[in-house]
């Protein structure tokens, strides 16, 4: 086997999801995943620094590209439309085939240790917004607030997304919907409903 292969991060990735949701997360040993993409064991390590990971490689993309829209941004845009519009710019990073997500998603949920780190991901993405919008000029009491919502609103349009449906809304249509559900919902609760 040569010691370089081609594209081996991406084939870890999906032989460890492939053998999560067969065998369970607990059930898959670092050695299955490296024996089922094909490469030796000391090969994963490479890559990733314990098998949970090799579900969130997509973290530092998500960083990146928050860091670097919301950086970027002109200084007119307030905040809330600049969060909108850089959570929605993420579908970029999700797989083309949406059955993998959802695979990945029923994976995550069904462990109590990746369900742990999902949170720690969703933590690190607040805590980046929240110093990127205070950096651009919003309090940081209203930055946690807004950062929150908009996380919520993340989460529900991801959701949306994951769901079976058709035809299937594209992530932007689903985003539309979670803000115009939140928009309403803070509307009539903010109104003594």
């Amino acid at each position: 086997m040569p010691r370089w292969e081609p594209d081996a991060r991406t084939r870890l990735e999906k032989a460890a999801l492939e053998l999560f949701a067969e065998r369970g997360y607990d059930g898959t040993t670092v050695a299955d995943i490296a024996e089922r993409a094909g490469l030796m064991k000391r090969s994963f390590f490479r890559y990733f620094p314990d098998k949970r990971e090799a579900l969130f490689g997509g973290t530092p993309l998500l960083v990146g590209h928050l860091e670097q829209y919301v950086t970027e941004a002109p200084p007119g845009i307030r905040p809330w439309p600049l969060l909108v519009d850089a959570l929605t710019g993420t579908a970029r990073f999700f797989p083309e085939d949406r059955e993998t997500a959802r695979t990945r998603h029923r994976v995550v949920t069904a462990n109590p240790e990746l369900r742990e780190r999902e949170v720690l991901k969703t933590a690190t993405l607040d805590d980046l917004l929240r110093d990127l919008l205070t950096a651009r000029g919003t309090p940081p009491r209203q930055a946690a607030y807004l950062v929150r919502l908009a996380l919520t609103m993340y989460e529900q349009a991801f959701t949306h997304w994951l769901t079976p449906a058709d035809p299937e809304p594209d992530f932007t249509e689903c985003v539309a919907t979670a803000v115009g559900d939140l928009e309403r919902v803070l509307g009539e609760w903010g109104d003594g409903g």
